[in-house]
């Protein structure tokens, strides 16, 4: 007998243990794979988060995603309505990287196509489909994990060095977010937002002015509202204005800092400023001191209106304020009192102190003729304008007040304008009866017409035709028949000079032989003065009828005494 057979039992017990041992090494190392990764999930998942929107639009569960500057922070898990079904809580899980940004600073938007700012953003969500953008804040804060989402995306989305400054108006205009803010036309900043004050008096303007441009923002720097286009039809033509084709869209803010503090280094702490509603209110805004003063119109102020200028010789020095309609019970009359503001800061070198008595210096002008005029700025328009000006030799008017404010009297009103002395034309000439006048024109030349063909008129011009003609023949008779009369007049006129010197030598005579106080002697000196008129007469009539034989018949056509 022989051992072998036990030997071989054994190595196959042998081998069997060795395999077994690899089939389980499977199993081992598949839970192990799965252990480490549930611990990496576990380890690298963040913490469970709910963001309120107003609307889900374009998020799914499960596979929209959180990201920030395309890198992701999370996954959307759960969407569902609020308690109060008037928004949309979101659910996201963060990766275990967005823990530590999680603060109250932070903020979320959906990213989806829009239209906003005035660019396109989002359009890679058409292919992708919508998600949501997160802007955590470097600023420190306190941690958060319950969140309410933009509606819009804030207009700047990463940390830009700049100020923000608060721009205080009336009204808010046409500026949007986003908005561009101007500074010597270039785009330096944009609108951030706004704030309604107390009761809706104002509005409050967050402007971003990007570095280094904020240094150029001083304590006595004017900013305005530049939206739109500013249409203005001066001397020189018409002027067209726009910063830009965006600020026409979207309005604009534009500043600007006076030449003379733009060396001195700006104050980091001043951040409210006045946004004026134009460059010329903003301008207006440099001078320190604005005297008001009030003008009582009797008559029409149409086309005057507030922010209508105020000149002197022609230069603006003011603005209108406001124009209202009162009624005066003294006067019984309805009046319009315009009250405006003179800034006399605007004339140069005129020397007036800060402790100067206003009110005695205006009280003394107006008792020496100072007046206030309207007249027109603009004839295509009709735009009207308050001109100032001191009548001298104007009788002295006592100044008075209208609720603590000089009234400045009206000087010749609607006088010196042209529209209104255009008015009173046009309506002198509209009263004139140009109808009757036709109608009196018309009969007249219809009478003319009947004359000039009536049968006796034409008879009429014949018979004159012929008296003419039988006239000119007259006095070619008469020249052929007066000339030898008129040749004998000379020798007459002659003869009767020599009669009167004669005479003269006879009264003479009669002088010595009867003295000069008889009455022979006095008869005889009339007699003599005759005769030498009559002398006289022939001499000039002969020049006359020599000269003019037609006088015959025509008479003396000479103007003024004759001459020979």
């Amino acid at each position: 007998m022989t051992e072998t057979p036990p030997v071989a039992v054994v190595a196959t017990r042998r081998q069997r243990r060795r395999n077994l041992s690899y089939v389980w090494a499977v199993p081992i190392v598949t839970a192990c794979v799965a252990a480490w990764l549930v611990w990496n999930t576990v380890t690298a998942r963040g913490p469970l988060i709910t963001i309120t929107f107003d609307s889900a639009e374009g998020l799914i569960p499960n596979q929209s995603r959180v990201r920030h500057k395309a890198v992701e922070m999370g996954i959307v898990q759960k969407v569902a309505l609020t308690p109060d079904l008037r928004q949309v809580a979101v659910t996201v899980r963060m990766s275990r990287e967005a823990s530590g940004l999680l603060t109250d600073k932070t903020r979320f938007w959906v990213v989806k196509p829009r239209i906003f700012a005035g660019s396109v953003s989002g359009l890679e969500t058409l292919v992708s489909g919508s998600y949501i953008e997160m802007l955590p804040s470097t600023k420190p804060g306190e941690p958060l994990w319950e969140f309410g989402g933009l509606n819009d995306p804030p207009v700047l989305q990463a940390d830009v060095p700049g100020r923000t400054f608060r721009l205080r108006a009336n009204r808010i205009g046409s500026i949007n977010l986003g908005s561009p803010v101007f500074y010597r036309d270039l785009t330096v900043g944009e609108v951030l937002g706004w704030d309604v004050e107390e009761m809706a008096n104002s509005v409050t303007i967050h402007a971003f002015v990007r570095a280094p441009f904020d240094q150029y923002v001083h304590d006595n720097s004017r900013f305005w509202n530049a939206s739109g286009a500013s249409l203005q039809l001066t001397g020189a033509g018409l002027h067209l204005h726009i910063e830009s084709l965006r600020a026409l869209i979207l309005g604009g803010i534009a500043f600007e800092t006076p030449e003379s503090t733009a060396s001195t280094p700006p104050d980091r702490h001043i951040q409210d400023f006045t946004l004026h509603a134009s460059k010329d209110a903003a301008d207006s805004a440099i001078y320190a001191r604005s005297v008001p003063l009030i003008a009582r119109f009797l008559g029409t102020v149409a086309g005057l209106e507030a922010g209508s200028p105020v000149t002197l010789r022609g230069i603006k020095i003011g603005s209108v304020a406001s124009v209202a309609l009162l009624y005066d019970p003294l006067a019984d009359t309805v009046v319009a009192p315009v009250r405006f503001a003179v800034e006399p800061d605007r004339i140069a070198q005129l020397d007036l102190h800060v402790d100067t008595d206003l009110d005695t210096m205006l009280a003394n002008l107006i008792r020496r003729g100072l007046g206030v005029r309207l007249e027109t700025a603009n004839l295509i328009t009709g735009q009207k304008q308050l001109a100032m000006e001191v009548i001298q030799n104007r009788p002295i008017l006592e100044p008075s007040r209208l609720g603590g404010v000089f009234v400045v009297p009206v000087l010749d009103e609607g006088s010196g304008d042209p529209v209104a002395a255009a008015g009173t034309l046009i309506a002198r000439i509209g009263a004139i009866p140009f109808e009757q006048i036709g109608q009196s024109l018309n009969k007249t030349l219809a009478d003319a017409g009947g004359l000039i063909g009536d049968p006796k008129l034409k008879d009429s011009l014949t018979a004159l035709q012929a008296t003419l003609a039988g006239s000119q023949a007259l006095v070619k008779n008469l020249d052929r028949g007066l000339e030898p009369v008129l040749k004998r007049l000379p020798a007459l006129a002659s003869a009767l000079e020599d009669a009167t010197r004669r005479s003269d030598r006879v009264l003479g005579s009669v002088e010595a032989a009867y003295g000069a106080n008889s009455q022979f002697n006095r008869d005889l000196g009339r007699l003599m003065a005759q005769v030498a008129d009559a002398a006289r007469s022939v001499r000039v009539l002969t020049d006359l009828l020599s000269r003019h034989p037609e006088a015959l018949i025509r008479g003396r056509t000479e103007q003024g005494p004759y001459t020979p």
